[in-house]
């Protein structure tokens, strides 16, 4: 049968659900067979076996901190006492001229910051009261005070921060680096994903899927409490070495139909029933984070076993808590995947989008509460890695898909109210934060005008940061590339406008 043929038949309804039907639980089910000496000796390495880097790496891991919805560094990081000056009064303008925003509306007012800053290490950076945690450690990271990006809104925004592109269908940053590097854990996926606040990010799970890339190399999600991935135990009645059963000659008839047809996802497929069977090992003793010492706990603000209320909520933004260890908890994990040699661990925290439209979604009440949510736990985790020596090696990347306008949102109300002060969004000029993994500690990159609208130093874009990423881990963002649909697609997009950001490298 001529092979194209016999594919075109292959990929029908039964292997959509074939495909399908393995979800997040069976990106874990496992080959154990090669540490068990199951499989023959000379068995070829799978796809995430470990791979040489393209060029000296500087890190081996990343831990990603996204703020979904995306914090206004006006609050947080860019003291604008020109900005105070201006406060209540009409927006010039010149500002508004030729300019788009998601939700302004005629001529709004400038709006000053909110809260109080001060000097803070001996790089005297500039940093918000509602950050005294990070205070402590802001002289071990370096903070990128001239991001821009293309987009103003949260899910194409978001895709283009994780993809490089602001379309669906396009893998992730983490499916990239997996793909390039494998994990240095074959018992565990290369690529794993928290999520925190209550929701998903507006650009739903599509920024932790592997786009064209084999379907092994998408984010696998855990859960922080409970059952760390859904259908990763075993049922009832089946125990570890019937399932071992199953899974060989689950395997013997994959490998078949990989002969006969050539389906690379079915080498997938087999790859993906191995990995979960390894997981169901490996993963719990890993999840647990009661192993912690007290004092570890502390350090982060992590409380083992504990559910949010806000988990499920409809909105869950009127129920956050300021003590709610959720993201704390998360934090402490990626630490503990990170020291298992997991390669890429990414924590979503939503609700940073503060419109000041709506009950749970301001400035002055809900972003305070969602400060003290990370404060203390990102802290703790630059602070965790760098005394177990890990930092050097782990690259730790925080920020949002874009930033806060200088004037108040003002499609809803129109003069400031309590539980109601809230910034549009805001592509020109925002601030993200990098530690460890070769990245110069203690540095201010970049800056912004008087009132943090436009760039005036040092401008970084979104392919800048994705270059920097890759090139630290040893990825040549300019040749790491695979070919789809006639063009050979990278991370960085098909121009070379992304920039490896030599000044903030050691």
């Amino acid at each position: 049968m001529n092979q194209h043929l016999a594919h075109a038949q292959a990929v029908t309804r039964r292997h959509f659900f074939g495909r399908a039907g393995l979800g997040v639980g069976a990106m874990a089910l496992g080959s154990m067979l090669r540490r068990d000496g199951v499989a023959a000796a000379n068995s070829p390495p799978g796809p995430l076996s470990p791979k040489t880097p393209m060029l000296p790496a500087n890190a081996t891991s990343v831990i990603y901190l996204h703020m979904a919805g995306s914090p206004s560094q006006l609050e947080l990081f860019e003291n604008k006492p020109a900005l105070t000056k201006f406060h209540g009064q009409e927006c010039p303008q010149e500002y508004l001229d030729g300019k788009r925003f998601a939700f302004i509306k005629g001529v709004p007012k400038m709006l000053g910051p909110q809260f109080k800053y001060a000097r803070r290490g001996q790089s005297g950076q500039w940093i918000s009261e509602l950050l005294p945690h990070f205070s402590s450690i802001v002289d071990d990271v370096c903070v990128i005070r001239s991001m821009h990006t293309e987009q103003f809104n949260h899910a194409p925004a978001q895709l283009f921060v994780h993809t490089g592109q602001s379309k669906l269908g396009f893998p992730s940053m983490g499916s990239w680096v997996t793909y390039g590097l494998g994990s240095e854990n074959q018992d565990m996926p290369g690529f794993v994903v928290f999520v925190s606040g209550g929701k998903t990010p507006s650009a739903g799970k599509s920024l932790w899927g592997s786009g064209f890339l084999p379907s092994v190399y998408q984010g696998v999600q855990c859960r922080t409490t409970g059952e760390p991935v859904l259908y990763l135990s075993n049922p009832a009645g089946i125990s570890r070495p019937l399932r071992r059963k199953t899974l060989d000659a689950i395997r013997d008839l994959n490998q078949y139909q990989q002969q006969q047809v050539g389906d690379a996802e079915t080498l997938t497929r087999i790859q993906q029933y191995e990995l979960t069977y390894r997981m169901q090992v490996a993963v719990p003793e890993v999840m647990d984070i009661s192993r912690e010492p007290q004092h570890i706990l502390d350090l982060y603000g992590a409380k083992p076993v504990y559910v949010s209320p806000s988990d499920g909520a409809d909105d869950p933004r009127p129920l956050y808590k300021g003590d709610d260890p959720t993201f704390a908890n998360n934090c402490l994990l990626a630490r503990r995947l990170v020291e298992k040699g997991v390669r890429f661990v990414q924590l979503y925290d939503w609700g940073w989008d503060h419109h000041g439209s709506s009950p749970g979604e301001s400035i002055d009440e809900t972003l305070p509460i969602k400060c003290q949510q990370i404060d203390r736990a990102m802290s703790g985790l630059v602070t965790d890695l760098k005394q177990r020596g890990l930092l050097d090696s782990t690259l730790i990347v925080w920020g949002g898909e874009f930033g806060r306008t200088p004037m108040m949102q003002n499609n809803v109300n129109t003069e400031l109210k309590p539980g109601f002060v809230g910034r549009d969004h805001h592509p020109y000029a925002y601030t993200m934060w990098l530690a460890g993994g070769g990245i110069k500690s203690g540095l201010a990159h970049g800056a912004t005008d008087d009132i943090g609208y436009y760039i005036v130093e040092n401008p970084v874009g979104i392919r800048d940061l994705q270059a920097t990423i890759l090139r630290q881990l040893g990825l040549d963002p300019y040749r790491f590339s695979v070919p789809y649909q006639g063009l050979n697609n990278r991370l960085i997009g098909p121009t070379d406008e992304g920039q490896v950001l030599d000044a903030i490298r050691d």
